[in-house]
């Protein structure tokens, strides 16, 4: 009996001292060099891109449309608020017939995309804010202020955070921003271009200012994509991830 129990001790001693120095010897993106850095997130966009394609999205939808979608989109998946959008369209003509509408009114057909009533209450907020600042619904004057100050300028409206600005500015404008959602965020702390204690927040302005600019257009959807097919949250498919050897969250697994 002792003979066998120092013998699991040992087995288990050697393989801590193992997994310790080959976790030494990764790469991780905490010990890399500036140059290293760039090389490693250029290399991991090519891969992305080869996989998934070089695309932001396939809607290309008005800026107050892409704002409305978007405040709809939180703490929901794409379903429901697009259903809730969808049911938006069909229920008034305009956005300003909506901001003229009772909010409690509008509250009960977005009811799909959860948190409704909230919900309604930060989108007649945004429009009557852009309109008394605009004139109209309109957004447009955006399109010609650099990222910064067009984020500056979406974010200081009621309900409008980070993410929602970088998703208006992105996918109506072009500009070179990089929303992050859920998958987005987990993907980036496992492939440690974000350290695993970054916010939300945080993680966007980082992955901006390490992810070539070229590559920031697909970054966004190459991301969520990988997060939803590969890169789950509860089982990763590490076995079949063509990001693995790059990856700090499955080569520290490794010999676990």
């Amino acid at each position: 009996m002792f003979n066998r129990t120092c013998l699991l001790v040992t087995r288990w001693t050697f393989a801590v001292l193992v997994k310790c120095i080959y976790l030494t010897s990764i790469p991780s993106t905490k010990t890399l060099t500036d140059s290293e850095t760039d090389a490693r997130v250029a290399r991991i966009c090519d891969l992305l891109v080869a996989h998934y394609g070089n695309t932001i999205s396939d809607r290309n939808t008005p800026p107050i449309d892409e704002l409305i979608l978007t405040i709809l989109s939180q703490n929901t998946n794409d379903r429901n608020s697009q259903r809730a959008f969808d049911s938006l369209k069909a229920k008034y003509d305009s956005w300003d017939m909506l901001l003229s509408a009772r909010e409690e009114a509008v509250a009960q057909v977005i009811r799909s995309s959860g948190s409704y009533r909230l919900k309604a209450k930060r989108i007649k907020a945004a429009l009557a804010e852009i309109k008394e600042r605009v004139g109209r619904l309109d957004l447009s004057l955006l399109k010609n202020m650099d990222l910064q100050d067009a984020t500056k300028w979406l974010t200081s409206i009621y309900g409008v955070g980070p993410k929602t600005a970088a998703i208006v500015l992105l996918f109506s404008f072009g500009k070179p921003t990089l929303p992050v959602d859920t998958h987005v965020w987990r993907v980036s702390k496992r492939l440690g271009l974000v350290s695993e204690s970054t916010s939300r927040e945080a993680a966007q302005k980082k992955l901006e200012a390490v992810v070539p600019t070229g590559c920031v257009y697909s970054m966004n959807h190459n991301l969520v994509t990988h997060g939803r097919q590969v890169c789950k949250a509860q089982r990763p498919l590490c076995e079949r991830c063509f990001l693995s050897s790059l990856c700090d969250w499955f080569l520290s697994r490794r010999l676990v």
